[in-house]
């Protein structure tokens, strides 16, 4: 592995959703990610399509076993961080808890992603993303005026939650390593979905953005931000904000110079959108693609998932790549010297649980017995 994150090791215990993905990223970037697996799963001809599972090792541990536990905080002995993301206590009964983990390794970082956090009348509730983003006030600013639309799991899950992991473990590392004290990160998508909201907190305090959704610049209310439906069912992106831009869509749509001077007249608004939508239906997706190119009208194609590793830009920068038989994004962002690279395939759970085992010494016919009594397991 490559990546300005070599030389780091992280201690993955797996789960579900935000946390693989945090543990993905880190593993593009270089880091030595070691997923513990509740169980391990049988090699099949075909590895499994799971981009969150690419790039890291696996070592499958029974935690009801106190050997299976004993394992894990060897590991830890050696490592940078840990991450998990299970309700709060969960760790603390495995015996896998912070004050467990950082006693055997005081400079080791303890990465905790949660929804709701480790604290607060909400802290062991069940919820998802979409619960999250609804009390942050995210999910409030998302939709039409009708109703909120949950926007996928990427604000709360992925940008509140992994996204937010993965900075705080990398900071309080980097303070670890100033200091020789590692510490608990409490990541709660709550928290994370709330902070990325920063500039449109501040645009209502100023004014400029309303408490209603569907009524502002960047929530589909102004007929310069949003999109439109094409002639064969496609749809066009249009972002055209500054004016400079909004003339070059005018000029691109053949309506009058003159209504540049009305951009910002709310009350013209309504005429715009209806032009806009009838202009945009007399043309195909691929015909307005063909015309907005090469200029900054910042009107683009609405493209499906099966279509974007296609688009010629994505293509040049290879923002995607396939890998036995599983189209993904690459990792990212680019790095000029330590250039990120996504390692090896999507693993079968188990799949190095001997090799990490020898790694932290334990001996071949002890790994044996540890296989054969179900406390570790191994892919096979």
């Amino acid at each position: 592995m490559t990546g300005p994150l070599h030389g780091i090791r992280i201690i993955e215990l797996s789960g579900i959703g935000p946390g693989p993905l945090a543990g993905q990223l880190l593993a593009d970037l270089g880091a030595e990610v070691i997923a513990v697996d509740r169980r391990a799963e049988p090699r099949l001809p075909e590895r499994p399509k799971d981009a969150n599972r690419r790039g890291k090792k696996s070592i499958a541990l029974n935690l009801k076993h106190s050997e299976a536990v004993e394992t894990v905080l060897k590991l830890c002995e050696t490592a940078d961080a840990l991450i998990e993301g299970f309700r709060p206590g969960v760790t603390e009964r495995l015996g896998l808890g912070p004050d467990a983990v950082l006693k055997r390794n005081p400079k080791l970082v303890y990465g905790r992603l949660t929804g709701w956090g480790q604290t607060g009348p909400l802290a062991d509730r069940a919820g998802h993303d979409i619960n999250y983003i609804a009390i942050s006030g995210a999910l409030g600013t998302i939709g039409t005026a009708q109703r909120p639309l949950p926007p996928l799991n990427l604000v709360g899950d992925y940008a509140g939650g992994s996204l937010m992991l993965c900075f705080g473990v990398l900071a309080a590392i980097l303070n670890a390593r100033t200091t020789g004290k590692g510490q608990v990160v409490d990541a709660a998508m709550t928290d994370g979905s709330a902070a990325i909201m920063s500039l449109i907190h501040s645009l209502l305090a100023s004014g400029i953005w309303t408490d209603r959704r569907g009524d502002n610049l960047l929530d589909g209310a102004t007929p310069f931000y949003r999109c439109y439906e094409t002639a064969d069912g496609g749809f066009m992106a249009v972002g055209a904000i500054e004016p400079q831009f909004y003339a070059q869509l005018l000029a691109g749509l053949d309506m009058p110079a003159e209504d540049a001077a009305k951009q910002w007249d709310k009350a013209d608004w309504p005429r715009l959108e209806a032009e806009f939508t009838t202009c945009f239906a007399t043309k195909t997706r691929a015909e307005w693609t063909a015309l907005f190119e090469g200029t900054d009208a910042c009107v683009s194609p609405v493209l499906s998932l099966s279509e974007a590793p296609h688009h010629p830009h994505n293509a040049a920068r290879g923002t995607f790549f396939t890998s036995d038989g599983l189209t993904q994004p690459a990792p990212a962002p680019r790095f000029a010297t330590t250039p990120a690279a996504a390692g090896r395939g999507p693993f079968f759970a188990g799949e190095d649980t001997r090799k990490i085992l020898m790694g932290i010494g334990v001996e071949p016919d002890e790994i044996d017995r540890m296989l054969s009594e179900g406390i570790a397991g191994e892919s096979a």
